[in-house]
Order: structure tokens, then C-alpha cells, then sequence
């Protein structure tokens, strides 16, 4: 799960570093008009697009990396959960080292389905365990903790977890279950601990930034090839940049606790960009789109996830769609557009995955243990988004009880307040349908069914794990309303994840033909990735970094640049 957190970056000392680094955007780097700026342009600076500068420099090339913002994207505001398996030395620590690439496989093969081919899907299992590797000599640390109970987030006491549905059926059925939830070592939710290191070590290779830079159009060559970019930037040196990377950074801090608070400082950091960003080009051979997924964009979501309406948007204000439009502006065609990723947990406490979940039918669609993506999902595609929990008292105070042990802190207010007043209470099963008019013999069969199961020592009846069922049987009841809601204490977000669709060996960007654009990739939520069908958390920022790495080190490769002497 990508989570985030009210906090500014990337830091002082960081942003010194920018500037000493770069202290403003080339204006005229060529020395004959048809002449390379670079050879390589990265389009966003979250964890795809530094993996990728990364990539592209150490192999030699010359790299120009641009952020519409001042860098980090969703990465540096997330929960710093990175997918790795297949024997990490982390996994070994803890007893699982028997962990394989093609125990890996299989479970995500099942996960992601087609998400992208087999071949490709095999490569980030063979490669993840050297992913990991790549990343701490770069600076990111992790550890090998274990959180012993099930969590959609642990606490600072643990950096290793099962983060998907490993232990759920049926994925229990195709692979061994094996823990590969990587957080990255940080207080809290440590996702600019992932990102600082590594924007650090783009740096350090000679990487270029551009902050407060935004793509107008790709160039590109007769062939269709790409060949550079127009755009437009802040001078650093401007009166209005630092300004500009103040009030940027303080609305992201606000953006998903008080939205509100954060259009008020972005609305005006526009202001300063709309005024003083200069129109500029840069010519390369190759060009990287990593520029985030489209959650922030009313208007595409409107036309390609219009059920996912009560979902907040769950990124930054860069998360608006620019990445893929460039790319479908020289011919890059799309898919997996229909599809989101939006996480109501249940857990922790995992008392409450001891209750059952019904539709407005009074039926159970769902095993309460999956992973509250797939959760959310079955409820918008197959409920109209409705969606209740049903505990009994001792359900309730066993829920309870767990708080304090098993949820961080900040997740402790909206758990407390469904337990003690957000709920619907009823002293019987039949009094509980009327007040949430459900259908009263609905509720009272499958209430009925789950309980029996339990009382005859058989497999529940929608195979949800034996350590979390116990019967619905102590009045009074409670029904808590788990349906998606955009604001309040339960508020429900979620991030796009579809996009342009790459090839699956070198990352560059396909046609509806399925010919490549030369010199044209994408990576991260911009494009079509492992998670593109069904996200578990951490396989966003490893699939970030695995397209990074594969587009960066495909374009160093590759260069062409008899293009540019014609």
C-alpha cells in the first residue's frame, strides 16, 4: 500500500544540494541547433524516474532529469514499502529463505495475471533479490524485523511483512506464502527515506535536475522517433523559485489530511509558475516519461473510472495524467485504464477480520482476510460501493483490546471511532438488518452459515483463515460502514493504474501496433506495470524501480544520435 504522510521535503539540506548541484536550467546547450542537449530526459522525479537517471548515467550518458514540482512525487510521501522475494537476505533472516523466483512467480502470476507477459514477470522475480541489493548501495537501508501479526502497516518495531495476500486463498493454494513487504528503516511512513538516497546518488552520477519544470510536447524526428521536449521552468535563480519550492512543499504536506489547506498554498505556488516560467526546449535521443499516474485528474477519471467517484485521490497534484497524454500525443497507446487501486483495511486490530462482511443483499462477496485493495474493488465493481462489517460485542471489545498493541498511532483515531461511535448497534441480528435495511432473512442465513461452519470444525464457508473466525454470537451486534467514502476520519484513496503500454524487454513506449516509438519509454504509474491489474503493497515502488532501471539502462544502451547529424 502506498500511504502518505503530512510532511515536508525534501529537506533543506537537500534542496542546498539541488542548487549547488544545478543552480539553473540550461537555456542554450547546443552548439549547433541539431546537436544533443543530453542524451538522455527523464519527465519526473519520483522513484521511476531517479531509478531511471540512475541507470542511464552510470552506463555513461549524459542525464537531464525534469519535475513539474521540486521532486519526490508519491514516493517521497509514501509508506516506503518495496516488493522483494525470491531469497533476500532480509527474508533469509527471518526464516524464509526458502523463498524462490519461482515461488515468487507463482503467487504473483496469480496476483497480477496479465498484467504484463510472463516473460517480463519472470525477470522481476529473478532480479528482485538484486533490486534490493542495488538499492542499499545506494544508500537505502532496510532491516529485517517481522511483524508477527497481520497489518496493512507496522509499527517502527518492524521493516519486514507479509503484504499482500500470501497467506489468503486461494494464492495459499499456488505458492508457499512468504513474507516480501520490504519497508524501507524510517520513522513512520518512510518513503523519503527510499527517495533521498537515491535522488542523492542521481546526483552524485551527474545527474542534472530541473525542478519546477513542466513538458509541453515531445519533439520528435521524421521517423516518429523522439528527439527532445519543449517545456517550461522556473529559473532557480529566479526571485520566485524558492518561494514556488516553499509553498509546493507545504501544500503536499497538507495534501491528503486537509485538501482544502493544500489547494491554498499549491493554488498560489501555480501562481508564481503561471508568471515567471520561461519556455525552453532540450534535445536528446532518448526520452523518459515517469511522471506519475492520472488519479488527480478529474476529468480522465471521470472518463475511465467514473465508479471509483467516492475515492480520494491518493499521489500529489503531478499525479495528473501529463506523462501518458505525451505520450499518446506522438502515437503511445494505452490500457489497464479502467483500473484503480483503493485500500479499505480492515486490519489491524485483526479482531475485526473475526466479523464478516456483507453487501446490501445481506450476503457475504468476500473472504475477510484479502487484501483490502481486492476488498475495495469487489465492493465498486459488484455492490454499487456498499459495504458492512458485522461483529459481535465480544468481536468488538477483542478489536478493542488490540488497538494499542497492534496500530499506530495515527491509525488508532479512525479504528477508535468506528468501534466506540461510527457504527450501527443492534441487541439482535434482525433488529441490526432493519436499522441498515438489509434483507433480514439474508443477514440471518449467512450469519447462520459462518457460525455452523465454525461449530462443525469445517473450512469457512468463503475460506477466510481459521485463525480469524469465531461465531457471531454475543449480543449486542454492530454493523460498521466500510463503503468508500473522498472525506472525513474514513476516508478511502486510491491511485490510477493504468497507462501507456511498454515493451516488456526495453520499457519503450508501444504503438496500437504494437511497433516501439523510438527513443521513447515510460515507467512507474505512467506506464503499464506488474501492479497494473491488482496492486499489493510495495509492488508500486519495486515496479517503479524495476521499469526504472530496465528504461534507463535500455536508452544508455541504445543511443542513437545519427538523428541528430542529418
Amino acid at each position: 500500500m502506498l500511504c502518505f504522510k503530512p510532511r515536508g521535503y525534501p529537506g533543506r539540506a537537500l534542496q542546498q544540494a539541488i542548487q549547488t548541484r544545478f543552480s539553473g536550467p540550461p537555456r542554450q546547450l547546443s552548439s549547433k541547433p541539431n546537436h544533443p542537449d543530453a542524451d538522455v530526459i527523464v519527465v519526473g522525479a519520483g522513484v521511476a524516474g531517479v531509478t531511471a537517471s540512475i541507470a542511464a548515467a552510470e552506463k555513461g550518458a549524459s542525464v537531464v532529469l525534469l519535475d513539474d514540482a521540486h521532486g519526490g512525487g508519491a514516493t517521497a510521501l509514501s509508506g516506503g514499502v518495496v516488493y522483494a522475494g525470491g531469497g533476500t537476505s532480509y527474508q533469509k533472516a527471518v526464516g524464509y529463505g526458502d523463498d524462490t523466483p519461482e515461488n515468487m512467480f507463482r503467487y504473483l502470476k496469480a496476483e497480477t495475471r496479465d498484467a504484463v507477459d510472463e516473460d517480463t514477470l519472470r525477470r522481476f522475480c529473478n532480479e528482485s533479490a538484486s533490486r534490493i541489493e542495488w538499492l542499499e548501495s545506494r544508500g537505502v537501508k532496510f532491516e529485517a524485523s517481522l511483524c508477527p501479526h497481520k497489518t496493512s502497516f507496522p509499527s517502527d518495531k518492524h521493516y519486514l511483512i507479509f503484504s499482500g495476500n500470501e497467506k489468503v486463498y486461494p494464492y495459499n493454494t499456488v505458492a508457499t506464502p512468504a513474507p516480501r513487504g520490504h519497508r524501507v528503516v524510517g520513522r513512520g511512513l518512510s518513503g523519503d527515506q527510499l527517495w533521498k538516497p537515491l535522488f542523492r546518488s542521481a546526483l552524485d552520477a551527474g545527474v542534472k535536475f530541473l525542478p519546477a519544470a513542466k513538458v509541453d510536447r515531445i519533439l520528435v524526428n521524421e521517423d516518429g522517433s523522439a528527439k527532445g521536449i519543449d517545456f517550461k521552468c522556473l529559473q532557480a535563480t529566479g526571485k520566485g523559485f524558492s518561494r514556488h519550492r516553499t509553498l509546493t512543499s507545504v501544500g503536499k504536506a497538507f495534501q491528503l489530511a486537509f485538501p482544502g489547506v493544500a489547494d491554498w498554498f499549491l493554488s498560489r505556488a501555480d501562481r508564481i509558475w503561471n508568471r515567471d516560467a520561461l519556455a525552453m526546449s532540450l534535445k536528446a535521443p532518448a526520452v523518459i516519461l515517469a511522471a506519475g499516474g492520472f488519479t488527480f485528474n478529474e476529468d480522465m477519471r471521470q472518463q475511465y473510472l467514473p465508479q471509483y467517484s467516492q475515492v480520494a485521490p491518493l499521489g500529489t497534484r503531478g499525479d495528473d495524467g501529463s506523462g501518458i497524454r505525451l505520450g499518446q500525443s506522438v502515437g503511445g497507446s494505452v490500457d489497464k485504464m479502467d483500473n484503480m487501486s483503493a485500500w479499505r483495511f480492515l486490519y489491524p486490530p485483526t479482531a475485526l477480520l473475526e466479523g464478516v462482511i456483507v453487501s446490501q443483499s445481506g450476503q457475504r462477496f468476500v473472504c475477510e482476510d484479502i487484501y483490502g485493495a481486492f476488498l475495495t474493488d469487489r465492493m465498486v465493481r459488484d455492490h454499487n460501493g456498499r459495504a458492512y462489517l458485522i461483529l459481535d460485542s465480544s468481536q468488538r471489545d477483542k478489536a478493542t483490546k488490540q488497538l494499542r498493541e497492534q496500530t499506530r498511532p495515527e491509525f488508532c483515531i479512525p479504528r477508535l471511532h468506528s468501534l466506540k461511535w461510527d457504527h450501527v448497534k443492534a441487541s439482535s441480528l434482525q433488529d441490526l438488518a432493519t436499522k441498515l435495511d438489509l434483507p433480514p432473512t439474508g443477514l440471518h442465513n449467512t450469519i447462520t452459515s459462518y457460525n455452523d461452519a465454525i461449530g462443525e470444525g469445517k473450512p469457512d464457508p468463503m475460506n477466510k483463515h481459521a485463525e480469524f473466525c469465531s461465531p457471531i454470537a454475543k449480543p449486542p451486534f454492530y454493523a460498521l460502514d466500510i463503503s468508500p467514502r473522498r472525506t472525513g476520519l474514513h476516508v478511502v484513496h486510491g491511485l490510477t493504474l493504468g497507462g501507456l503500454r511498454v515493451d516488456g524487454k526495453s520499457g519503450l513506449v508501444l504503438r496500437g501496433d504494437n511497433t516501439t516509438i523510438g527513443g521513447l519509454y515510460a515507467a512507474g504509474r505512467t506506464a503499464v506495470g506488474i501492479c497494473s491489474n491488482s496492486y499489493v503493497s510495495g509492488l508500486s515502488l519495486a515496479d517503479g524501480v524495476f521499469a526504472g532501471i530496465r528504461a534507463g539502462e535500455h536508452a544508455a544502451s541504445h543511443l542513437q544520435r545519427s538523428s541528430f547529424e542529418q
